[in-house]
């Protein structure tokens, strides 16, 4: 069974850049460090790439759904794979995390993200790894919308890619069975992001 690692986004190249597309940053750069392509699986309703890390057969999905119905696509890329809860690991940005910080959690609620709780509509089992990418927030519920689809500034953006590369080195580590490692090296970051 290969383990399945799904980040979440807007498609369209009007998303790309946003704040709310940090899941598919984490899964370009994945990518890029792994020079694997996605490749277009409309019956998934999502992109993959199917790579070795560490001797570990790996799945990226990025799901071409918008970012409120991602559960549809999750539930076919796992369904196609055969992939339990066990095995996913989903990224997705994070509004109560500051800008160049990336937690680890298992299991919990959706916390209010529009991705996730579609995800929660669709699977079956929550029990799975999440990615949180932060993105900060921007002091108001009201404000919300807006900022999680603009652009970061390119200090914040530069820290948020900078978490997103610590979080990478850390799969390895995930891989390999040791989380509760990879959670410590990424919480002992500090909030700062230095």
């Amino acid at each position: 069974m290969p383990y399945l690692i799904i980040g979440l986004g807007n498609p369209g190249p009007q998303y790309a850049e946003t704040r709310h597309n940090a899941g598919f940053w984490f899964l370009d750069r994945l990518a890029q460090v792994s020079s694997v392509p996605f490749r277009m699986q409309s019956r998934l309703q999502a992109e993959t790439a199917r790579l070795r890390l560490d001797g570990h057969d790996c799945i990226l999905a990025r799901p071409t759904t918008f970012m409120n119905h991602s559960g549809q696509a999750v539930r076919a890329v796992m369904d196609y794979y055969k992939v339990s809860a066990s095995g996913l690991m989903i990224a997705y940005d994070e509004l109560d995390l500051p800008p160049g910080v990336a937690r680890l959690k298992q299991g919990g609620g959706h916390g209010g993200h529009n991705g996730m709780r579609d995800i929660f509509r669709h699977t079956i089992d929550p029990d799975f790894l999440r990615l949180r990418i932060g993105i900060g927030h921007p002091g108001s519920k009201d404000a919300v919308t807006a900022y999680v689809l603009g652009r970061a500034t390119a200090t914040q953006e530069r820290m948020i890619r900078d978490s997103i590369a610590d979080a990478v080195g850390e799969i390895p580590r995930i891989l390999s069975g040791d989380v509760a490692g990879a959670m410590k090296a990424l919480h002992t970051v500090k909030e700062d992001g230095i």
